[in-house]
């Protein structure tokens, strides 16, 4: 076999322009030099930066999409309107996942009061959250084009409603890089017992390099799976085969030139790194007692939600799961992840089944998140955190203020999927905290004033971070591809910037 033959007959043009010095391959023998690739990438020139006031984001995203009319967009007409028929053009030429002929309103069974020196609207749910009033930009006027939840969660995170794209946090590690060797520069976290609709392509690096993927941590036994050594083989044991492997794929490179043999090559050496860094950071233990309170966590929790055939009837208020994840999230940037993407599953409250009833399990799933944020935000801000990091909350859409109405049969309350107007809110680097931003009507239907696209969103995210939203592509099919999509329709809204 004539090797340099066959490496010629396999290069193709993609192999070349990738495989050059300002390419992966340089990127990826900088990281087996000693030097990280992440690092590397964020130097490039192909990179359009802006100034930033963010340098890492947590993302904490209720998979389902929590009711925004039962949290924080306080509607006293609907109270009033409660049980009556909706009005006409609410429903005429709309579509519902599963609302059936004219629904009746549903005011919300929560009461409301104002916090902080803002004012600001929380519902008795999140008595805890609403202490950070003045932190918080509460983004009342969110809204998408999708309606079920796989489609709408990978418009939020990835910029497309179909699979494919690269998600936020790749984006991100892409343009900025790493601060630190020994861990991935992308980090997801998931609760809740089930992870979401749209599964791990919400993590994915789509076509950015693969490199720039999120890695899942988990909570309960290895942290990464198979990152652990296995049974005979010691460390030594380990960087012997690394060697090996690296050996053969660099042959393999030689004759191929695939670029992405060089991130295979720079992923092993990062796991072998991460079999040391990864159980210290990951050890909430190791924090002392003052703070384990703050956030409600308890080293060690198994969830009770794990491995349940329904994991929303199994939930329970003091469930610690997420709260351990908010103080591994705080963990994680401190030993310089750039992104960590915390998922928590539960929060589709249609009303027809006993864990989806917003009177009974709505408050429930408050209470494992409430305090725990509330904890996050106040550790972030005591330790000179919060300026420079970027806390985002929210789900995919919202929900109707209609009661969902096809199991009427049923006992239970709930609201079918609404993408016209939902809540969100951000805290920390580059956002203007304490205030309300953009109204919704008096039914909390329809949008206002100041609409904010999920595309907005995700400029506002980049932006913060200070990468030019509008300018930060990457190459892919012959397209210049932005997580805030092809169209110019993405804009920032100067009022909720610092």
């Amino acid at each position: 076999m004539n090797l340099p033959l066959e490496a010629l007959l396999n290069r193709t043009r993609r192999h070349f322009l990738r495989d050059c010095s300002i390419g992966l391959a340089g990127i990826a023998m900088n990281q087996l030099a000693g030097t990280s690739g992440l690092k590397a990438a964020a130097m490039s020139p192909r990179v359009p930066r802006i100034p930033a006031r963010a340098r890492r984001v947590i993302y904490l995203h209720m998979a389902g999409s929590p009711s925004q009319l039962d949290l924080f967009d306080y509607k006293p007409v609907l109270q009033q309107y409660d049980g009556k028929r909706c009005p006409d053009e609410f429903i005429e030429g709309k579509r519902f996942a599963f609302i059936k002929g004219v629904p009746n309103l549903l005011g919300s069974p929560f009461s409301f009061q104002r916090h902080g020196q803002s004012g600001g609207w929380f519902s008795e749910n999140v008595p805890w959250m609403a202490r950070c009033a003045d932190d918080i930009a509460m983004i009342r006027t969110v809204h998408t084009d999708q309606f079920n939840h796989a489609p709408a969660q990978l418009l939020m995170l990835t910029g497309s409603p179909q699979f494919g794209a690269a998600s936020v946090g790749s984006w991100a590690t892409y343009g900025l890089g790493t601060e630190t060797d020994n861990l991935p520069a992308f980090v997801v976290l998931a609760s809740g017992g089930k992870t979401p609709s749209a599964g791990k392509s919400l993590w994915s690096s789509g076509f950015l390099p693969t490199v720039y993927q999120g890695v899942q941590c988990r909570t309960e036994g290895d942290p990464v799976l198979y990152v652990s050594n296995p049974p005979g083989l010691d460390r030594y044991g380990r960087r012997q085969t690394l060697d090996a492997l690296n050996e053969l794929n660099r042959i393999r490179h030689e004759q191929t030139g695939d670029p992405e043999t060089l991130t295979r090559m720079a992923q092993y050496e990062m796991a072998f790194r991460m079999q040391m860094a990864v159980p210290e950071v990951m050890d909430i233990s190791r924090e002392p007692r003052h703070i384990l309170d703050l956030y409600g966590a308890r080293p060690g929790h198994v969830s009770s939600m794990e491995n349940a055939s329904d994991p929303r009837t199994a939930a329970r208020p003091d469930d610690a799961a997420f709260a351990n994840n908010c103080l591994l999230a705080r963990r994680l940037l401190e030993n310089g992840v750039r992104f960590v993407q915390l998922f928590d599953w539960g929060w589709d409250h249609h009303g027809v089944s006993p864990g989806e009833d917003i009177r009974n399990n709505l408050p429930v799933k408050c209470r494992q998140i409430d305090r725990a944020i509330y904890g996050l935000l106040t550790d972030l801000r005591q330790r000179g955190m919060l300026e420079d990091t970027l806390v985002v909350w929210g789900g995919e859409f919202g929900r109707t203020p209609m009661q969902q109405n096809n199991r009427p049969e049923l006992d239970y309350v709930g609201r079918d999927h609404h993408p016209f107007a939902f809540t969100m809110w951000m805290a920390g680097g580059g956002i203007r905290g304490g205030q309300a931003y953009g109204e919704t009507d008096e039914l909390g239907y329809f949008i206002d004033r100041n609409p904010v696209h999920v595309r907005d969103i995700q400029a506002t995210i980049l932006h913060c971070l200070g990468l030019d939203p509008f300018n930060f592509s990457f190459p892919f099919q012959g397209l210049d591809n932005r997580l805030i999509g092809p169209d110019d329709t993405a804009r920032l809204h100067p009022a909720l910037l610092s």
